[in-house]
């Protein structure tokens, strides 16, 4: 017994070692798994890399530009990417204060419920949802965009002529929607602020099978606040659902619904008119509002949407995507027209309307992208068609008994104005239109550090319709090529050049009621991009040139048909542009950009003066290491002096009239604490020295923008 005592510890410490190292072996095995699957979640398989869950300002890579996932170093072409971390942090909750804080970009509210986007001088006309998209119906943005339902924007300046067939050298504005986790997540918030303004949103992800291979998300979101407009309130919701299922190893498919309400009370069509007969300006409060209680905007848009993608080994990737957008307004508006006279306030008119509107839209887009090996080198490759039908149609009534009704300001800012007795619906517009396109990229590895770019899409846009009883016809093809070039002079510094061509059927309408021929130019441009602090901050500078012909410009208001009229203007832009985003320090968050340009029209005179020459935007965040909890930030928009001339002359001076802003800089602070790793609370505030500014001059009236807000957030996660 002495002697089988110590032979039988041998043998079991012998029989042991085989399970120690077989116990190691799964533990190995599960880490790996894991981390595949956390990768997973942090690529989406559509639209690529994910960043919610974390604090950075920067992406690895992005797609809006070519549908190729290349990092921002290695496009040849402007990227600005606002992640879901900068949107939460300075609450940027709907597009119109995202867009703000994104360098280069103009945001020009003319009312209340409609506004004008422009980039590098010209107007943004296009908007995409995980790169599929439309131009704007009328090239303008009505009603706001909640941006909850939303992973990331992803801006891409110039002309993004290769995946935008029809559009401005301006910009695209692409809208990354959230997808589902493999597990478990939610979050809920609920905000609080100046002159009332709620805001609650709901986030959840659930796995619908036990390894997530299928799953699902929904997403809410409500607002109701008052305004600094006197009268002025909205109201939104927000709601998106989507289904993923994995239906193989290689093969994932998609599908899902979004739904948005926007719906305002004393609301402006138009704005206040800004001088007086003599040429002076009119002295009126950031409170004045031109809205009655009984006007508003009505926008609803429903979107349901699917995408299926196929992976072939490592290299080629197949998607279809499918999108249904249906909008319908519903709009009761007052607008004035006219200037009033300094000595008597005589000299203003009513215009008041009714109007229901919708658009549908089918937009189907297949591409297939990959490498292929020629030479002993990997290039890539990416060929795709997209086909787009809409169509829109407006009724329209006016109770012309309130038609050409004298109006004092004083009764005009106090919203008396009684809603008139519409009469029944007749239609004014009724068009549809379509767009087909085949489009190609080829990136050419032709040594390591030189990549060379060459492709193009071929177009044919057509429409068919009547605008007020006049045909809105056109049938146009176009072939618009592109070429880019990046250079690497280090491992982090790459010279970058890029050209592309541009064309754009327009809707604005001259003073003869005849559409306006389309837009053609090119944008060139070339810079320096670099990555820093180990890839942790990316710098860009580039120079570039846009040159855009038969824009169309405002040029007064048609009071018979209700709508401004435009003319054809041939101009061009030149300027620079430098930008940075991502983290140069543990716990510091930048994004950033400086542009300045020249616009000028065929005599060499300057055009789209509404256009600010020079903006400057700078976003931080710092979070001290010793204290990660605590979150400080602050954001800086500024833009210089803009004009506008309407083209009058003064009653008194017999000068000619001219409207001026001033330049100016709007400052917003945030702090936030991390109360828990799950609860955080936050405030905000904007414009905290409280500047009194123009929102836009992009025609003859106007509003002043919000002073001082603050906003508070409570966000619990799970």
């Amino acid at each position: 017994m002495t002697a089988l005592i110590p032979a039988l510890l041998a043998a079991a410490a012998a029989n042991s070692t085989p399970a120690v190292a077989d116990f190691s072996l799964m533990a190995a095995s599960a880490a790996a798994d894991a981390a595949a699957e956390e990768q997973r979640d942090a690529t989406i398989v559509v639209t690529g890399q994910r960043t919610e869950g974390n604090e950075d300002y920067g992406v690895a890579e992005q797609r809006t530009a070519t549908r190729l996932p290349l990092s921002q170093k290695e496009t040849p072409q402007s990227v600005s990417v606002v992640t879901r971390a900068q949107i939460d942090d300075f609450q940027l909750n709907d597009v119109n204060q995202l867009l703000a804080t994104v360098p280069g970009v103009n945001v020009l509210a003319a009312e209340t419920d409609r506004v004008y986007y422009s980039a590098r001088g010209y107007d943004i006309q296009t908007f995409q949802i995980d790169g599929v998209g439309m131009p704007f119906a009328f090239g303008i943005q009505t009603g706001s965009l909640d941006t909850a339902i939303y992973d990331r924007i992803e801006v891409v300046r110039g002309a993004p002529g290769l995946l935008t067939p029809t559009g401005n050298p301006s910009a695209v504005v692409n809208f990354i929607r959230k997808r589902p986790y493999r597990d478990l997540r939610a979050s809920v918030s609920a905000q609080y602020g100046s002159y009332d303004n709620l805001r609650l949103d709901g986030d959840i992800s659930v796995p619908l099978t036990s390894d997530g291979s299928v799953r699902a998300r929904a997403v809410g979101a409500y607002l109701d606040t008052d305004s600094y407009l006197d009268r002025y309130h909205l109201g939104r919701w927000t709601g998106y659902g989507i289904v993923e299922a994995d239906l193989g190893p290689d093969t994932v498919a998609s599908a899902g619904f979004a739904y948005q309400h926007h719906q305002s009370r004393a609301a402006q069509w138009g704005a206040v008119p800004l001088y007086y007969t003599d040429g002076t300006r009119v002295d009126f409060a950031r409170s004045d509002n031109t809205g009655p209680d009984w006007a508003g905007w009505g926008v609803t848009e429903r979107q349901i949407f699917g995408d299926l993608t196929h992976h072939w080994g490592e290299d080629w990737t197949a998607t279809l995507t499918v999108l249904r957008r249906a909008n319908d307004e519903n709009d009761k508006l007052f607008y004035v027209y006219g200037n009033p006279d300094r000595e008597t306030g005589d000299g203003i008119y009513t215009y008041p309307g009714a109007f229901r509107g919708q658009t549908r839209n089918l937009t189907i887009d297949a591409h297939v992208a990959g490498k292929l090996s020629i030479g002993g080198r990997k290039h890539d490759v990416l060929f795709g068609a997209v086909r787009s039908a809409e169509g829109y149609i407006q009724d329209s009534a006016y109770d012309y008994s309130t038609v050409g009704v004298p109006i004092s300001l004083d009764q005009l800012f106090s919203g008396t104005f009684p809603e008139p007795d519409f009469p029944d619906f007749t239609e004014s517009l009724n068009i549809n239109r379509k767009q087909e396109t085949v489009y190609g990229l080829v990136r050419l590895n032709l040594a390591d550090p030189f990549k060379v770019m060459l492709g193009g899409n071929y177009t044919h846009a057509s429409s068919d319709g009547t605008s007020y009883g006049t045909p809105q016809n056109y049938d146009r093809k176009k072939f618009l090529p592109f070429a880019g070039a990046t250079f690497d002079v280090t491992a982090n510094v790459t010279l970058y050049a890029s050209y592309a061509t541009i064309f754009n059927p327009q809707t604005e309408f001259d003073a003869n009621n005849r559409l306006l021929d389309p837009i053609e130019g090119d944008n060139i441009e070339a810079g320096v991009k670099g990555e820093f602090f180990g890839g942790g901050l990316l710098a860009t500078a580039a120079v570039f040139r846009a040159r855009q012909n038969n824009t169309a410009q405002a040029a007064g208001f048609d009071t018979v048909l209700g709508r401004t009229i435009y003319a054809g203007v041939d101009s061009r832009s030149e300027g620079v542009e430098f930008e940075l985003a991502g983290s140069p320090a543990q716990g510091l968050q930048l994004t950033g950009g400086f542009t300045t340009m020249r616009i000028r029209d065929e005599n060499g005179d300057p055009a789209r003066t509404f256009v600010p020459r020079t903006t400057a935007k700078f976003n931080a965040t710092y979070s001290p290491p010793a204290l990660s909890a605590l979150k400080l930030g602050a954001s800086l928009q500024y833009q210089s002096g803009f004009y506008f001339d309407p083209g009058t002359v003064s009653s008194t001076t017999g000068e000619t009239v001219r409207l001026e802003q001033e330049a100016y800089a709007l400052l917003d602070l945030l702090v936030s604490y991390a109360i828990t790793p799950r609860v955080t609370l936050s405030a905000n505030v904007r414009n905290v020295t409280d500047v009194k500014y123009l929102t836009s001059l992009t025609f003859e009236q106007g509003y002043y923008g919000a002073p001082r807000t603050v906003l508070g957030t409570l966000t619990v996660k799970y």
